[in-house]
This record gives C-alpha cells, structure tokens and sequence, in this order.
C-alpha cells in the first residue's frame, strides 16, 4: 500500500486532502456545561497525520464517525466537541461543517487555504455510509470524494469495516495509507509473521465467544495465553468448576474443553477471584480460590495469586500482545487485575502491545504510563482481526 511519505514526496500544497480519522472519543453531555472529550486518546493519535499535511500545504479535509447514530443528525453524536479538543491539540483553528457532504461542507471545504483543517460532521448521520447496498455507498462515497483530490486512511479502528468513508472511496480518488494505519500494520504484522518467543497473549473480557476465532487462530503460535476476564469462568465450568453467578457461555463449555485438551499446557486460568452479589462502587469484594466461588456470588475480577502468577509469565515474554480487562475495572473493588496486569506487561523488557479497546482505556483510566508499553493499538475489533489472520476491507482496499 502507498503511504503518507509517498504522498508527501509528490507534493500536497494547495490540494484538498481528504483524512478519515478514527475520532470515536467518548464525550460528556452535562446539563448546562458544554459537552466535552473525556479521553483525547484517539485524537492524540490522529495528530502526526494531520500536522505533517498542513506542514506541507495540503488543504486537510477530516471525516470520522461518533458512536452509532441511526443513520440521521443526532446531537449526542456530534463531533463538534471533538473539533474544538482537536483545535486546542494542534494549537490552530478547525473549520467545523454543521453537515457531511452538504452546503456547509461544501462551503467549509471551498473556504480552506493552505494548510487549513476542517472536519465534516458525523459520516454515520448519513445512512448510506454503512450500507449493505453497495451502490448506496458508492453514491456517498462519490459525494465525499468531490471534497477533496485525495485520499489518506488513517483510522485503523475503522478498517474492518466496509464502509463507504472507509472502503468505497478509496476506488474514486488517489488513496494513501496515513502514520497510523502503516505502523498498526508493521508492528501488528510483527507478531503475526515472527513473534519473538516467548510469545505471550493475555485475553480478557466479557465472551469466549467474541474471541473464540483469536484464541483459535493464536494458539499455535504462541507460547503462553493467559485467560482472564469474564471469559475466564466458561473455560473454568469447562474443567468441571462452579462459577456460581458469573457469566458463563453455557453453549461455549464444550468448545473450551476442547481447546484445553488440545492446548491445555499453553493456556493458563486464575487460581483466584475476587467475588461479590452485586457490580457497585462500594461493594464488598472478597478474595476465594476458583474452586470456591458460592452459588450465590459472581467474580468480577481475578485475584493477587493470579495476578502475581500472569506477571511471571508477562515477564519472561520477548514480544506480548494483549486484549481485553481481567475484570470490571470500572469499578474499583474490582480494577485491581487489570491494573496489576497492565503494570506488569508496563515493566516487561519485550515488545508490548496493547490491543486497543477497553485494555486502551483501562491504561488511561487506570493512570498506568502510556509510554511503558511498545505500542497501544487504536483498534480493539481491527486488531484482533488482524491478528487473527482475516482479511480487512480498508487495508485490502490501499492495497488494490
């Protein structure tokens, strides 16, 4: 695929570059105060993209999606609050179209000079955006493209979708691959191709089944897969346990015991959790071995020996990727798993990557330092397909 650098290379001033940005922040809406960004993780990312366009001239042109509006304009899906954070980031005014490839965005766009931003509105408020129709999306996608002379991706979070901002534009204008996408590419590649051994992954969250396809895909290759998460209790019921109250994919039982008979040596599970009759702020966790957890209890986090265990393996890793919190980290009687999880893959002297996602905004909100880890994925879904081997539609599009 072309990328940045080669566009870059054959000159970009005066003309009108059409960026799709990965700006899928989470915003606050409260009453009487201005909605705001509460975590600028994403937009950060976005910004060497964005400031080596201008720097060079280019008239930058942002689209981006917000949340999952019902294909119509939707004021809690406004990306007005991201253009203002956007603007106090790269220190320099961004013209914001109160549409998407209407007047106002035709007027913004026709208004730009060099090294100018605008950003259109919310691609989702237009319908035809995520078709399933493809000549639905190729009519957006015509209007999008008259915004601009070319084409850079640079929202790795977006490009497993075959969207109309993300694949269907890309066949009507000159298309580049921006900072972002090229380097969740080459180190996701990195642990696909040749992973430096040992390879360790650490999954979590909520369903086996949401990941059965990864762990499925990942298990030949790597060395360790330490499971936690809620996921964790399905492939425990798998060994005979009762995990009382916890989730558990009834229907996925079988298929965890299947793979621990094929992998069991590869694949470790929690000794311990931290267990409670309630999801609270002020609840009371206690700490039981697995085999221990009461009918009328759930476990929402793994425990201290299960922790220190996971660090021994994190810390003998040369390359580690991980997906997915050990518990409800959102709330504090159970966030110590994934911090002591996040702190240990922080201190391991390997290549670290953090799968995007809810392990991104666990690093955040869980004040563990960002620059501890090799790399922080923008993609939670997108990475985890990568990794798993399919085909993306946004990259498999740069690519033709």
């Amino acid at each position: 695929m072309r990328n940045l650098d080669e566009l870059l290379a054959e000159g970009v001033k005066g003309r009108r570059v059409l960026v799709r940005a990965d700006l899928n922040t989470p915003i606050s809406y409260k009453p009487n105060d201005a909605s705001r960004v509460t975590d600028d993780g994403r937009i950060r990312a976005s910004l060497p993209t964005i400031e080596a366009l201008r720097a060079a001239g280019a008239k930058v042109v942002i689209c981006a999606h917000l949340g999952r509006p019902k294909g119509a304009p939707d004021p809690e899906f406004s990306l007005a609050p991201v253009a203002r954070r956007l603007a106090e980031l790269l220190k320099a005014p961004v013209a914001f179209a109160a549409d998407t490839v209407g007047p106002d965005a035709q007027k913004v766009v026709s208004n730009l000079a060099d090294g100018d931003v605008a950003l259109i509105e919310n691609v989702r408020f237009d319908a035809r955006e995520t078709s399933k129709d493809e000549k639905e999306r190729a009519a957006f996608a015509t209007e999008l493209a008259a915004l601009a002379d070319v084409y850079v991706d640079d929202a790795f979070g977006a490009v497993h979708r075959a969207h109309a901002s993300v694949y269907d534009v890309t066949r009507l204008v000159p298309s580049y691959a921006g900072y972002l996408v090229a380097r969740e590419v080459q180190v996701l590649s990195s642990i696909v191709t040749d992973p430096a051994r040992p390879f360790v992954v650490v999954l979590g969250g909520a369903k086996v089944s949401d990941k059965l396809a990864v762990i499925s895909s990942l298990l030949p290759r790597v060395d360790k897969l330490l499971v936690g998460g809620g996921m964790c209790f399905t492939f425990l019921a798998a060994q005979g346990l009762s995990v009382g109250k916890s989730l558990l994919e009834e229907d996925m039982i079988d298929t965890c015991r299947t793979l621990l008979q094929d992998a069991g040596d590869k694949i470790v599970l929690p000794s311990d959790v931290v267990i409670s009759d309630k999801i609270h702020h002020h609840a009371e966790g206690d700490v039981v071995p697995v085999a221990d957890i009461p009918s009328d209890q759930m476990g929402l986090d793994i425990g201290p020996e299960t922790v220190k265990t996971f660090a021994t393996e994190i810390a003998q890793a040369k390359s580690l990727f991980w997906n997915g919190p050990m518990g409800v980290f959102e709330y504090a009687p159970f966030a110590n798993g994934t911090r002591g999880v996040a702190e240990a893959i922080a201190a391991c002297d390997g290549f670290t990557i953090v799968g995007g996602g809810d392990s991104a905004a666990a690093v955040r909100a869980l004040n563990v330092e960002e620059s501890a880890f090799d790399h922080i994925s923008t993609g939670g879904g997108a990475s985890l397909e990568f990794v798993e081997g399919k085909t993306l539609p946004g990259l498999s599009a740069l690519d033709s």
